[in-house]
């Protein structure tokens, strides 16, 4: 997820200082598959998620409903508005909180 959120955030801001920018896509798989998962702690993800996330809300607080309708073009949707990419942004990360969720039910983790 902070992978994910990093990229979504950068793409945010370049929609917001660039002309319609490419939000170009990655390979999650293989970046999975790089050392930073393998031989860091997940608390270092999740410490990189609580930054980023305060950071994405005081630049997204402070939008104008103008700057929201800027535009960003993916490679899945083609052209869609700073409005929507947050959208999908919110959407994504229920998405994977829920997987994360049902997982621990299914493995009957317990909290430590």
């Amino acid at each position: 997820m902070a992978d994910n959120d990093m990229n979504a955030y950068l793409r945010f801001k370049r929609g917001l200082t660039e002309i319609n920018p490419l939000a170009n896509s990655y390979r999650e798989d293989s970046w999975g598959e790089l050392m930073d998962y393998k031989k860091l702690p997940v608390e270092n993800s999740l410490s990189l998620l609580q930054i980023l996330h305060h950071r994405f809300f005081v630049l997204l607080n402070e939008l104008s409903i103008e700057e929201y309708k800027r535009t960003i073009q993916t490679e899945v949707l083609g052209r869609i508005t700073l409005e929507t990419a947050i959208q999908r942004f919110i959407w994504h990360n229920n998405h994977h909180a829920a997987q994360i969720e049902n997982l621990i039910r299914r493995e009957n983790w317990k909290e430590i």
